[in-house]
């Protein structure tokens, strides 16, 4: 159990030591200007579409693109990035959503053929957050690692409220200018990757490559067929089914119980809960804890996060909703970052893009499906009720994950087995049960994440 960690003599790591690391620095400016960047352009785009159609399900189609490639090939397109240096992956995928978004900005350009360059321009993306996941370890040794995946993540966050409300007002007056800064964004971040990351030879060698679905496949099995990975996985996967639940149904919740308050104004509220409360609770605790403390957390912070959303069975008003689900975010930030530091650390390296890109899809699926599911449930019953219910499931099924969540002893075995083979050769088929060299294994179950 979490519980039998032994505390370990290493404090937290500290902002200063993370950022100390310039390669680092270099990765993590360039993503926050590509993050920026994106929200920047998708309140661009939905707007230029909804302008030159008026079709609110045009518009919506144009938002919704940008998580198809997730959807359609996001494994198999973040197994390329095991391939190739992960410097040259990122770079060349900045570079071309750069020359795409410059082609989207041309004005007088036919809807469909923005949604077409649109998609093409997110394709790029697997790739390149699969080589910045498996670089990840390589550039942050130890808590570091933690303590920047909670940074990433929390500014992550941060870049999603700043870049919609950028967008917005840019895009109001020239929806161009919104998508020219996006250009740049990723023009600017090609340029602080090639200068200020170092060159690695690719995770996977020509030699140990077969074909391109058998290396995804094999990242599907790395993941599930590992116990502590799987555990993990299912953490992960069963945080965001019931987290993303109140950010998804904020619009109809806002206008059926807004009251006195403006329902615009509660809807913006109960959507940026979330964010703002995940920024805190990742800087918070991955600053203040000690790691041996985060770690034992983890499973009672992963109960705590459905938990959080059970009193909307009271029909709480949007300031209370909007408190409830920033309680809930606070604890998947103080569980994620954690779980991803455990995940990263638990994978050889020639298995890290591959395995990110299982695990990027399915959050993107599992989100979508939660919200899908909790939207027609509340199409029968009132919203307050769904999301009550929805979460004492939430309760239960997180305390089986909880209990079933791996020994220390085959935590650190997988562990040291994944930097065992990290050691050897570049890998090329995932194993059929145990991590390879772990000792007996016990039953396992659970960011963005995955990072």
């Amino acid at each position: 159990m979490v519980s039998d960690e032994r505390p370990s003599p290493e404090g937290p790591a500290t902002f200063r030591e993370v950022f100390a690391q310039s390669e680092y620095r270099a990765v993590f400016a360039a993503n926050t200007l590509t993050w920026i960047g994106d929200y920047v352009a998708k309140a661009a785009v939905t707007l230029l579409v909804y302008r030159t159609t008026q079709s609110v399900a045009l518009s919506a189609a144009a938002f919704a693109v940008s998580y198809l490639p997730w959807l359609i090939g996001g494994p198999l397109l973040a197994t390329v990035a095991e391939r190739h240096r992960y410097r040259q992956v990122m770079v060349v995928c900045d570079l071309i959503r750069m020359s795409l978004m410059l082609l989207i900005a041309i004005p007088g350009i036919p809807v469909p053929v923005i949604l077409a360059l649109l998609f093409a321009t997110t394709l790029a993306n697997p790739p390149s957050q699969a080589a910045r996941s498996a670089l990840m370890p390589l550039i942050l040794p130890g808590d570091r690692l933690v303590v920047g995946l909670s940074i990433n993540a929390s500014v992550g966050q941060a870049a999603q409220v700043v870049g919609y409300l950028l967008g917005a007002v840019v895009a109001t007056v020239s929806p161009t200018a919104a998508l020219l800064m996006n250009a740049a964004a990723f023009a600017l971040s090609a340029l602080l990757v090639r200068l200020g990351v170092r060159d690695r030879a690719p995770a996977m060698t020509p030699d140990h490559r077969s074909h391109l679905l058998r290396e995804t496949a094999d990242g599907f099995r790395m993941v599930f067929r590992t116990p502590v990975l799987r555990a993990i996985a299912v953490l992960v996967f069963s945080a965001m089914l019931f987290s993303i639940v109140p950010e998804g149904l904020a619009a109809a919740w806002a206008n059926e119980s807004a009251g006195d308050m403006n329902p615009g104004l509660a809807q913006a509220v109960i959507m940026a809960s979330h964010p703002l409360g995940f920024i805190l609770g990742g800087l918070l605790i991955g600053r203040l804890v000690a790691p041996a403390r985060r770690l034992a957390l983890l499973r009672p912070l992963a109960v705590f996060a459905p938990l959080a959303l059970v009193p909307s069975l009271l029909d709480p008003s949007p300031l209370m909703v909007a408190l409830l689900a920033a309680i809930s975010g606070f604890a998947v930030a103080g569980m994620l970052p954690v779980a991803n530091g455990l995940f990263v650390q638990a994978l050889p390296d020639g298995f890290r893009a591959r395995a990110f890109g299982v695990m990027a899809t399915g959050v993107q699926v599992i989100q979508g499906a939660a919200v899908l599911v909790t939207g027609l449930l509340a199409e029968r019953f009132p919203i307050p009720v769904v999301v009550g219910v929805w979460s004492i499931a939430g309760v239960l099924l997180m305390s089986i994950v909880a209990l079933r969540w791996p020994d220390h002893r085959t935590v650190a075995a997988s562990v040291e087995a994944a930097r065992r083979a990290g050691a050897g050769p570049a890998p090329n088929a995932a194993p059929t049960s145990e991590a390879p060299g772990s000792e007996q294994v016990g039953p396992g179950a659970p960011q963005h994440a995955v990072s």
